[in-house]
């Protein structure tokens, strides 16, 4: 028995192919997600539903992709769209949410990407979903149970899918396009979180990688296990160098996609403009709804692709809330359905705003009619004695030490896990490695909303540096919460084309682009920012040669230094809301 998203029971009945005690357990295990996304959904009468599994849905090469198809029993008036889901992680409603939507009434195609869940061909990431999302919207609008609109739906890598085919689609296939989207935290471009700003994302590439690579009955009992305890294989083969042997390390055979994201540093390279949709996100002319949360892996990106659409005079709807990547507490499901309802059946808006945000720091929703919202930008000046203030230094400088051998290591963070968040960093930020400018105690609270960026004058001794700044809430009582941070590497191989000229002190001017955040530091409270060279394995420690990430193993002990001099001291922008 299955429920709909108001949490009701529906009869399913299963029409072709069963599953075995593995699969199952395995269900089992995940339905809890699923349970408590169902709760937050709106209330609608339970549709009964029959599924059929194993269609064969053939792409234009002649590869057979496999899919299930959940149909509603009876007539549903209004009808509502055909929703496509498209995933590389299975068929299984837990993760795809189609025995709730086909509760609600909806039609759902649920189909195992290439090389995957069944489905013909090798699985590439992102390299065939574009073609192979074409010829599925085609074909989908060709069979009798087609509803009349076709929807597409999906978090993170189900996202992904939907991006690659939406604007491609909208322009130049029109008649086959998507009528509408329904996006979770995820984004059109993976090589930008690949590579961010030339920093390796070492932890979840790798992570990611070591999951994929365990597919089958037997591995989604392995994903499941270690979901549920850390797994120390994958922790040691952080550490390995060079880069390009973690995979083996992790999996016990070199992993063809991971080799290819080590292989290609530089974000201009074909492999990655290839499988980029980030320039068609404004062809997209269907209406999108997006969520994400503030400590979720590609909240800067999916934020930007909402821009897009904005500057296109196409906003998406938009919900930002205090969660991750993979959280329980996001009410996606219950939205998707309220927004397609909305805009492919003719329910009334319930909506008071187009974007909804958590604001943290104070915890509370707020409405807004766009993201950001009207801000003034406001400089504080890192000054030699660790104060963080509007006026600028009268000069100085800043030093420590980053040893790559000992690398410094990620404190919380966005993250793939399902608990990211605010952590107390007051015992990190006593690390030699780490340095720290705090502003006094604030008179008046002050809110952040939107990308702060730091503006480091800096220079090191080793031929490549990362500098990673992260912003804290410092509590009268000491703690140093978590707001928001973001890193930028110089002197390696795929930023030679960004890296800016060092001046006659052999000084560089670093722009560094932050987290969005929407975070109110309360009166007393201080602002505090933080200044190293790493957090890994969350991006892959720098070893300072300046060679290829892929095959580099020496390593070379770095001598930092922040400048407080010149034109323009070391400063970071605030976008402080008006």
């Amino acid at each position: 028995m299955s429920r709909t998203a108001s949490g009701k029971p529906v009869v399913c009945l299963i029409t072709a192919g069963t599953e075995d005690e593995v699969m199952r357990s395995l269900r089992r295990r995940l339905s809890g997600r699923l349970r408590r996304a169902r709760r937050h959904a709106a209330t609608e009468p339970p549709y009964a539903f029959t599924v059929r599994r194993g269609l064969r849905v053939p792409m234009d090469d002649g590869v057979e992709l496999v899919a299930d198809l959940y149909l509603p029993a009876g007539v549903v008036e209004p009808p509502l769209p055909t929703i496509v889901v498209r995933s590389p992680y299975g068929r299984h409603g837990s993760l795809t949410h189609a025995p709730a939507l086909a509760g609600e009434g909806f039609t759902v195609l649920v189909q195992s990407c290439r090389g995957t869940g069944g489905s013909g061909g090798d699985f590439r990431p992102q390299l065939d979903e574009q073609r192979d999302g074409m010829a599925t919207h085609r074909w989908v609008r060709r069979q009798p149970w087609f509803t009349g609109t076709v929807a597409t739906y999906g978090e993170s890598y189900l996202g992904y899918t939907q991006w690659a085919v939406a604007g491609r689609m909208c322009r130049d296939d029109p008649g086959n396009a998507p009528d509408a989207l329904c996006l979770n935290v995820t984004m059109a471009d993976f090589g930008a979180v690949t590579w961010n700003n030339g920093a390796f994302s070492l932890g979840g590439s790798l992570g990611w990688s070591r999951l994929m690579a365990l597919r089958g009955m037997r591995g989604a009992l392995v994903r499941a296990r270690l979901a549920r305890r850390p797994d120390r294989k994958l922790a040691e083969a952080f550490d390995v160098l060079p880069l390009s042997h973690g995979d083996t390390a992790v999996a016990g055979h070199p992993i063809s996609w991971y080799q290819d994201w080590l292989a290609h540093e530089r974000l201009t390279d074909d492999y990655w403009t290839g499988q980029s949709h980030t320039a068609s996100v404004p062809d997209v002319t269907a209406p999108v709804y997006m969520s994400t949360g503030w400590y979720d892996i590609f909240l800067p990106w999916q934020l930007r692709n909402y821009a897009q659409l904005a500057a296109a005079g196409r906003p998406p709807r938009l919900t930002i809330g205090p969660w991750g990547h993979s959280s329980e507490q996001s009410p996606f499901l219950a939205e998707s359905v309220a927004f397609l309802k909305e805009h492919l059946a003719g329910a009334p808006s319930v909506r008071p705003a187009p974007v909804r945000a958590f604001l943290t720091g104070a915890e509370q929703w707020r409405d807004l009619p766009a993201w950001p919202p009207s801000t003034a930008a406001q400089r504080w000046y890192l000054h030699p004695d660790g104060l963080l203030d509007p006026a600028a230094p009268g000069g100085g400088s800043t030093r420590y030490t980053y040893d790559p051998d000992r690398p410094t290591p990620a404190l919380g963070g966005p993250g793939l896990g399902p608990a990211p968040g605010p952590v107390d960093n007051s015992g990190h930020e006593r690390r030699t490695d780490v340095v720290v400018f705090r502003s006094p105690p604030l008179d008046h609270a002050v809110v952040l909303a939107g990308e702060p960026v730091a503006r480091v004058r800096f220079r090191s001794t080793a031929a490549s540096a990362d500098v990673f700044i992260r912003i804290c809430d410092v509590h009268p009582d000491g703690r140093s919460m978590t707001v928001c941070d973001g890193i930028r590497r110089i002197g390696g191989v795929g930023t030679a084309a960004t890296d800016p000229r060092p001046d006659g002190d052999g000084y560089v001017e670093l722009d560094v682009p932050l987290w969005p955040a929407f975070h109110r530091f309360a009166a007393r409270h201080r602002i505090a920012v933080q200044v190293s060279s790493g957090a890994h394995p969350r991006y892959a420690r720098n070893p300072g040669t300046g060679e290829p990430a892929a095959t580099a193993t020496t390593t070379v002990r770095a001598q930092q230094e922040i400048s407080h001099d010149g034109a323009h001291p070391s400063a970071i922008d605030l976008p402080v809301w008006t």
